[in-house]
């Protein structure tokens, strides 16, 4: 029976749009975007960190996952700045290294980095119209950057549905359709509008953008009290 009732929690209309009534039915509290992509290091530690933040702040959150590789394209990129600028990419892996150590979380580095995020994104777009989205995003992280599992290989995915008592195959079918496609597109390009051009980014109902993982506590600080 609970797969079942899994299955039928699998093919929301409005992904962006039930996240934010469920956010503000939880005594109309106040409510943080957090946009992120899947092949994003320090996206990482912000998914990890996020929830229970959150919740200790009264602040809820809109979970936004987007791709950055269109955002990439316009500023004239074909892969991570990471990538393009070695001494860059040097410090960025020893900075995350050091930060998931302080926050006790395993990190090991995938390869090939950047990965190819799309999947992965696209079945969050599906997931959080349900309520096994949260739990998939945190585990997706969890196998790219604790396990270096490659997060574009549909095994994998299946895996960690599997172990949320999700059946993989009307998930993938929801994950092929237009409609979550033309979703998560629409996404990638509100998040361009916003002005975001990296992630972990923050926004807040009244338009403040925030940037990094280091500014997620800022991010809510605002969120609740509007300074």
């Amino acid at each position: 029976m609970r797969r079942k009732a899994r299955e039928r929690r699998t093919t929301g209309m409005d992904a962006g749009a039930t996240q934010q009534r469920n956010a503000h039915n939880r005594s109309m509290a106040p409510v943080l975007d957090f946009w992120f992509d899947f092949a994003s290091t320090y996206s990482y530690p912000a998914m990890m960190r996020i929830g229970p933040l959150a919740r200790a702040s009264g602040i809820g959150v809109r979970y936004r996952p987007f791709l950055l590789g269109p955002l990439f394209k316009t500023q004239g990129w074909d892969t991570s700045p990471f990538n393009l600028y070695a001494a860059k990419g040097r410090n960025m892996w020893r900075d995350i290294e050091r930060l998931c150590g302080d926050l006790a979380l395993p990190f090991r580095k995938p390869e090939p980095f950047p990965q190819n995020s799309l999947l992965a994104a696209r079945i969050a777009v599906v997931g959080l119209r349900a309520d096994w989205g949260e739990e998939f995003c945190r585990a997706v992280f969890c196998a790219e950057f604790a396990e270096g599992r490659p997060i574009d290989n549909a095994t994998v995915i299946g895996d960690i549905l599997a172990a949320l008592d999700v059946a993989a195959a009307p998930v993938l079918e929801a994950a092929r359709s237009d409609e979550t496609k033309a979703a998560l597109r629409q996404q990638t390009e509100e998040a361009q509008r916003l002005g975001i051009y990296g992630a972990p980014s923050f926004t807040t109902a009244d338009g403040e953008l925030f940037w990094g993982n280091d500014r997620l506590e800022r991010a809510l600080a605002w969120a609740r009290d509007g300074r």
